[in-house]
């Protein structure tokens, strides 16, 4: 199976903050010359010259937010051509993927990823990221009914603690061709 054979599959990664969503997603869509897709908070907070915990709070007030993203990343999902769609609930919001993939993580795990990439405290990163998870479960569930703790459904789940972000992205690969028949 060669690149060409793959130019209109879709793969949907999903996992939590920290799980290596986007830098796993990225390597996919490069490995396997797909469009990469990643619209998220950040994105939306980058966009709006807004600061992402900004954007959060007023997320867990208002659905418009996490309206914007989802249709907003699924749109870019659906365009002409394959493509990899790294989000928080991508596995979900585009049913049509040829591959869903969940990523998890042990939350220390996450913490110290989330503390290389953008520094700070660890202690201050691991209550944020476990309030976010919160919030994000209760907002999934009131705004689609989505459990994004429920994710068994998915093609493929793996664990990412101990796993660097190559071996991640060609475990789902090899998962890819093994589903293609090829």
């Amino acid at each position: 199976m060669d690149n060409d054979s793959l130019k209109n599959i879709r793969i949907a990664v999903s996992g939590k903050s920290g799980c290596g969503n986007t830098t796993v997603s990225r390597l996919v869509a490069d490995a396997l010359e797909l469009r990469f897709i990643n619209f998220t908070f950040r994105s939306l907070s980058r966009e709006k010259n807004m600061d992402l915990k900004e954007i959060l709070e007023l997320a867990a007030k208002d659905d418009f937010w996490d309206k914007e993203v989802d249709t907003r990343q699924v749109e870019l999902a659906r365009e002409d051509g394959g493509c990899v769609l790294g989000s928080r609930l991508a596995i979900w919001m585009l049913p049509e993927a040829d591959l869903k993939v969940y990523l998890t993580a042990r939350p220390e795990t996450r913490a110290k990823r989330i503390q290389n990439r953008e520094g700070g405290s660890i202690e201050k990163i691991a209550a944020f990221t476990a309030d976010r998870d919160r919030q994000d479960r209760e907002r999934y569930l009131r705004i689609y009914g989505i459990d994004n703790d429920d994710f068994a459904f998915a093609d493929i789940i793996i664990d990412t603690n101990d796993l660097s972000p190559f071996q991640i992205s060609s475990a789902i690969i090899e998962r890819l061709r093994e589903k293609l028949g090829g």
